[in-house]
Order: structure tokens, then C-alpha cells, then sequence
């Protein structure tokens, strides 16, 4: 059976005009905890598809909650075909509505997905912001055609026994038809006559694509962030107010445009496709070999062991028969002897015949060698001694070392080496180093850490840090403005993975500096908030900037809020790194004395004109103007994603050789997903890294004749947030 397929993806559909066996995608059509064909199923925010009841049994507590009036269970072998399922709308309004007395309520908003395993929150409308994959469904219902292409679908107007096999299902009226019934019912020069019809089908789907949000809308927009369809509503005051999106026809064409073109490449590389299946399945009969070989390898080994073993515990306890035979012998002689001293039997019972002759030559001749043994006797009667040792200590054996030794028997194979995160690692004067497992599952004894400096007097020697039980360590003393190799591996059973791919990081120049945003020195809760932990800063406009904003005529922002650090700086060069959210309109960041604070916060401000401060740096020209060197404050602007560097004067340095220029465009640069500021005290002297390569952007000096403290302005919206190695360090002291 043969069709033109809608190839299903990511919940996306490409007709194709290639004909593709429907039997050699059942793989594709299979929901991952059902193990049956979709019903119904619905695309989670990670893309992947699961059945609607599946989803369901998911958010449920207790396995029995996981049955409904009338519902189904989805889980692995229930009887789906016995138990009827009910409509898909009443399952909507029953998850929407929270379900009525009796029914199933879901108790978590959090559900693991089959397929990447990654957390899904599906938040509070749970199951209700899932759309319904549609073409799956489409492409499911072909599937369940094919199986059962003996049956055919009948005509849902003709009465038996004149009921005619349905040619056409028409999606609009929700019902298939033979010719004569369709024409009937679909009149030419009426409305009915402009409804959509396919082949017969008893999968019919809504034609127009809701919004799961707000479900009188129709979805007419693509939310580039979070990869879904969205409606106007979603876009204007919903939770995509601040994504960018594009029109819905535009997002199809795209993306049709790339399925196509991957599909493409995936035909044009069938050859080098079959070959890497018969490179896979050489693979397989190599493993089933190997695996065989290793068996009997094994056998072999353990064979040996146990032959050893036997043929040492057979000498042994031939040993031990020995010695007890002799042993016993020993004693049951010494048992006769004393049986002797007793009277009327042995020894003694002769030497008192003995005593009866009368003959004196006889009795001279035999006495005097009986005497002998009596003395023997009696002097073995005053000195006792067995003549055997009945315990049997030098046959006790210590096996603990092979009992260990056996027991550290690694059959586990090499574990595999670990990888080094990039994302979490952060190298400072101290060096924070996460890593990631490997995906064997296999337990993990410890870690070592290896690391070496490349511009170091040991020429790059790998110095190892203590055994760690866990997935990151701290490493402590670093030299400043160094270039480091990190590195890591595994051990399981006193055998080591191989080491992971080695990852460099440069280090400050300087020490890191602990601080946190101060609360109290010019802080304004009107227009910022500050988390609290107090390492996060966030600009929202408030009712005071629109009653100021009231009186001037612009719509642009009028002023900077500041906020500084909790920790000022008085000797030593000093290291901080933060982040600035790429959307912030406007921030200024670099380091300030407190005498110019004090100016900041105090002074008087006519909000009336939006070019009342020269060191706002708003319109005023004091982006473009040369600082001069008795400044006692250093501000750099970042906003819109742009990083802009200041017109160098005679004492300033600028990483850029335009930067210099008259040129703004020159002076322009991406913003860096890390910035760090060098503050170095008594050289009077600032610098502003890029933190993830520490490239300096910009240099300068600065009057350091006060106390220095960490300086950042906000305008419009903008979000700042320190580093997490910086706040902790702040926190922990």
C-alpha cells in the first residue's frame, strides 16, 4: 500500500511526493509509553508526542487515580480496545474545568519526557496549553487504513441494505459519503459546494488551529523563542509579549523550506546510509562474537580459579587428615600407658607378679629392667604432658587480602571519561570545575581532578587535586592573568576512564572581589527590584517616571538609577564579573569614589529635561566627550546588545585600533555574555574583560583618592546579574 505521505516532525507536516511504504513507518507512529499507536496525541514543549491519556497517567499520583468516568488506562498492556474512550472535547473541558466530582485531578505540574527525559512544567493549565499534533493524527489514521484495508469505510447517509462504500469524507460536515450522496449534499451554486473534501477517513480534524491559551483565538503567529504557535493575544499581554515572532506563513514556509532540504540530504545520502547499516550489523555480529569469546574467556579464568582452589583445599585437608591421624595415635598410646599404672592391669598388674617369684636370681634378672619403666612411669604420672596437641591453629587460614582481592575483580569494563561543563566551570583566583557523567548508568568510586598552568616556571606539569566524591571541585591559589588546562577522568574498581578533552581558561588579573548590591546607599524601589540574595538587579518603569516622563516632551527614558556595591575598595587590584541581559535598553557599569556617589544620590535632579546630568550619559554628549584624568568614576555602556567603547583620550588604551575614531559605528561592539571590571587601586587605573575569553575591551585611569565602589546605572528595562562566584564569596564571608 502505497500513498502520498505527510512526513511527520516536530509537530510540523510536509507533503512529499515520494511514495512511502506506510508499513515502514509503524516506528514513527508509536507513542513511547503506551507502546501503541497514537491516540490522540499531543506535542510538549520539547517537540516530542504522547498520547493524550498517557499525559494524563503522567500527572497522576496514584495509579488508581488514573482512571476517569468512562476513561481509559493507557499504560503498557491495558485493554484499549474493551474499555471505550471518551470524546476528546470531553476530555478537554474535564482537564480544563479541574474535573468534576469523581473525577481524575491532577496532582503535579511536572512530568518527565519519554523521550529526552528532560522535566516538562506544564504549569497551571496543565494539560490544556499542549496542542494536538494533527498531522500525527492524520498520519496515524492512514496507518490504521492500511491495516485494515479489507474494511471498508461506508457511506454515513445510506441506509442498509443499499449502504454504499463511502468514496469521500467531507471535513466540514464531519461525515463520509458515496458520489450519489455527496452530490446530493453538496449541491453546486450552494455554500456546502466550497467544503473541504478528502478520501475516505474517519479521523476528522479541526480545520483551523486554536490557541490553547486563549481558545477563542485562532493561532496566526510562530513564537521564534519557544518554537510553537501563537495567537495575537499571546503576543500582545500574554507570556510571549517579549519573544519575537513572525507570521505564520512565513514561520511554514521556512520551515517546510528546511524539512524538505533535510529530507533532501537524507535521500541524496542513501547509499552512504545502507553502507553505515551494513557497517552496523557487521558491528552486531562482532559484538554477539566478542560477547561469546568473552564468555568463554571468562569460564576459562574462573576454571583455572576454581581448579587452584580445589587443588589447595584437597592438599590442605590431606594435611589436616594427617595430622590428626598422627595426633590421635600419639594420644591413644599415651591412654594404654597410663591404662598400664592402674592396678591389676598392665604395668602394674606385672610388676605385682613379678614380686610373687621367689627365686632370687630370677627375680634379680627381671626386676631390675622393670624398675626402669616403673620410674618411667611414676615420672610420667608427676610431670603430665599429652602427648598430641589437639588444636589445630596452624591449618586456620586468613583469606580477607583474596576475599578482596575478589571482590575488587573489575568486570564493569573502563568507565567511561567524564566532560568537563562548560557553562558551570568558572576560573577566578580559585577555579570552580563541574563536569558532567558519563551516560553508562555504572556508579562511579571518585574523581581526579588534573590541571597545569601553560605559562607557568613548571612548563606545564598536570598537578592532580585530592580524590572527589562528586561532580565538581574547587581548585585554590591560582596565579592571576594565567592561562590554565583542566582536565578529568573517572575511577570504578581501581580502573581509570580515559581523561576527558582538556578545556583552558584564563584567569583574572587580579583577585575576585565579594560583594553585593547594596540596599541602602541610593537604592530606588520604585524602578528597581532586587532579589533577595541581593546578587540580582532588575530596571521596570514605575509610576514616578511616567508622572515625570508627563512633564517633558519625549518618549524616551530621563535618567539612570544607580545602584552600587555593599563592599568598597581602598588598596590592592580587585576582579568582578556580572552579567547584562541582552534585552536591557541601557546600563552603565565601571566603578565610582564615594564622594561622587554621595553627589549622585544627594543632589537635586530636574527631571524636566532629559539632559539634566552630564554623567548620565543620556543624549548629553558625554558618550562621545575625552574624560579627564581626574575623574573619579568610570562608567561603560552596554545596551541593545551592543557593548560601546568611549573616545579614547591620551591616557586611555582600547583593545580595538578604530576605536579611536570619530566613527560610532567603530566603537561598537557585541555585548559579551560575561563582562568583568579590574579595578587596580593604587595604579589608579580600570579595565573592563570580556570574561569568558578575558580579552580587554577598554582601559583608562581613574582618581582613586577615595574609596572605590562598584558602580552600575540602569535606564529603561534592564537586568544585571552578579556572578555566582562572586555573591557566594560575599555571602559565605
Amino acid at each position: 500500500f502505497f500513498w502520498y505521505s505527510f512526513i511527520y516532525h516536530s509537530g510540523y507536516c510536509l507533503e512529499t511526493r515520494a511514495e512511502v511504504p506506510i508499513k515502514n513507518i509503524e516506528r514513527e507512529l508509536i507513542c513511547p509509553i503506551c507502546k501503541e499507536l497514537f491516540t490522540h496525541p499531543l506535542i510538549l514543549p520539547c517537540q516530542h508526542s504522547v498520547c493524550h491519556k498517557c499525559v494524563r497517567e503522567l500527572l497522576m499520583i496514584n495509579h488508581e487515580d488514573s482512571f476517569d468516568a468512562g476513561s481509559e488506562c493507557s499504560l503498557p498492556g491495558s485493554p484499549r480496545s474493551r474499555v471505550p474512550s471518551p470524546s476528546m472535547e470531553r476530555l478537554d473541558r474535564l482537564v480544563r474545568s479541574g474535573g468534576s466530582r469523581g473525577s481524575v485531578t491532577p496532582r503535579v505540574t511536572t512530568i518527565p519526557c519519554p523521550g529526552c527525559q528532560h522535566d516538562i512544567d506544564l504549569g497551571e493549565r496543565g494539560i490544556s496549553m499542549l496542542f494536538r499534533n494533527f498531522t500525527l493524527e492524520s498520519i496515524v489514521e492512514r496507518y490504521r487504513q492500511a491495516a485494515r484495508a479489507a474494511v471498508a469505510i461506508m457511506c454515513n447517509i445510506c441506509k442498509p441494505p443499499q449502504q454504499q462504500e463511502a468514496t469521500k469524507s467531507c471535513m466540514d460536515c464531519k461525515a463520509s459519503y458515496c458520489n450519489e450522496c455527496f452530490k446530493l449534499h453538496h449541491p453546486w451554486g450552494t455554500p456546502k459546494a466550497q467544503h473541504e473534501y478528502v478520501g475516505p477517513t474517519t479521523n476528522f480534524r479541526p480545520k483551523v488551529l486554536m490557541c490553547p491559551e486563549h481558545e477563542m483565538e485562532k493561532v496566526n503567529m510562530y513564537c521564534e523563542v519557544c518554537k510553537r504557535p501563537v495567537c495575537h493575544l499571546c503576543k500582545l499581554g500574554g507570556s510571549h509579549a517579549n519573544h519575537k515572532v513572525t507570521s505564520m506563513s512565513s514561520a511554514y514556509k521556512i520551515l517546510k523550506e528546511k524539512l524538505a532540504k533535510s529530507i533532501h540530504y537524507l535521500i541524496s545520502k542513501e547509499d552512504q546510509v545502507r553502507t553505515q547499516i551494513t557497517e552496523l550489523e557487521q558491528l552486531i555480529n562482532q559484538t554477539e562474537e566478542n560477547g561469546q569469546l568473552a564468555e568463554r574467556r571468562a569460564n576459562e579464568h574462573f576454571e583455572r580459579l576454581f581448579e587452584t582452589l580445589q587443588e589447595r583445599k584437597s592438599e590442605m585437608l590431606r594435611s589436616i587428615e594427617q595430622s590428626r591421624n598422627r595426633r590421635l595415635d600419639q594420644l591413644k598410646g599415651q591412654v594404654e600407658e597410663y591404662q598400664g599404672m592402674l592396678e591389676n592391669s598392665g604395668l602394674v598388674g606385672y610388676a605385682q607378679e613379678v614380686l610373687k617369684e621367689t627365686d632370687q636370681s630370677c627375680f634379680v634378672q627381671t626386676a631390675k629392667q622393670l624398675h626402669v619403666r616403673i620410674q618411667k612411669a611414676t615420672e610420667s604420672l608427676r610431670t603430665f604432658h599429652p602427648a598430641a596437641d589437639p588444636c589445630f591453629d596452624e591449618f586456620v587460614l586468613d583469606t580477607s587480602r583474596e576475599e578482596t582481592l575478589l571482590k575488587e575483580m573489575c568486570f564493569g569494563g573502563v568507565p567511561d571519561p567524564p566532560l568537563i561543563d562548560l557553562s558551570n566551570s568558572r576560573v577566578y583566583n580559585e577555579a570552580s570545575i563541574c563536569w558532567r557523567l558519563s551516560d553508562d548508568h555504572l556508579p562511579t568510586d571518585h574523581h581526579v581532578l588534573e590541571y597545569r598552568r601553560w605559562d607557568g616556571e613548571d612548563n606545564g606539569v598536570w598537578r592532580a587535586t585530592d580524590r572527589v566524591y562528586g561532580p565538581s571541585t574547587v581548585v585554590s591559589d591560582l596565579e592571576p592573568d594565567s592561562r590554565y588546562s583542566f582536565r578529568v577522568r573517572s575511577c570504578r574498581n581501581s580502573m581509570f576512564s580515559p581523561y576527558s578533552p582538556e578545556v583552558n581558561f584564563h584567569t583574572p588579573p587580579a583577585p575576585a572581589f565579594g560583594f553585593l548590591f547594596s540596599d541602602k546607599c541610593g537604592f530606588s524601589t520604585e524602578r528597581l527590584i532586587l532579589n533577595k540574595r541581593r546578587d540580582s538587579v532588575e530596571s521596570v518603569a514605575g509610576m514616578a517616571f511616567l508622572l515625570a516622563a508627563e512633564r517633558v516632551q519625549t518618549g524616551s527614558y530621563i535618567g539612570l538609577d544607580y545602584i552600587i556595591g555593599d563592599t568598597g575598595i581602598s588598596q590592592g587590584r580587585h576582579y568582578w564579573a556580572f552579567k547584562v541581559e541582552p534585552y536591557s535598553y541601557m546600563v552603565k557599569v565601571g566603578v565610582a569614589s564615594d564622594t561622587k556617589l554621595l553627589e549622585w544620590f544627594h543632589n537635586p535632579r530636574d527631571t524636566s529635561s532629559p539632559r539634566y546630568d552630564h554623567d548620565s550619559g543620556h543624549d548629553s554628549g558625554s558618550e562621545d566627550a575625552c574624560y579627564e584624568l581626574s575623574q573619579p568614576f568610570t562608567l561603560l555602556t552596554l545596551g541593545m546588545g551592543k557593548l560601546f567603547i568611549p573616545k579614547a583620550s591620551s591616557s586611555s588604551s582600547v583593545s580595538t585600533a578604530n576605536a579611536a575614531s570619530g566613527d560610532p559605528g567603530s566603537r561598537m561592539l557585541p555585548m559579551p555574555q560575561r563582562l568583568g571590571v579590574c579595578l587596580d587601586y593604587e595604579a589608579c587605573r580600570v579595565y573592563f574583560y570580556d570574561a569568558d575569553t578575558m580579552r580587554c575591551l577598554y582601559e583608562r585611569q581613574v582618581d582613586c583618592s577615595g574609596t572605590m565602589y562598584p558602580a552600575f546605572g540602569l535606564m529603561g528595562s534592564g537586568k544585571v546579574q552578579l556572578e555566582e562566584f562572586i555573591a557566594t564569596k560575599r555571602l559565605t564571608f
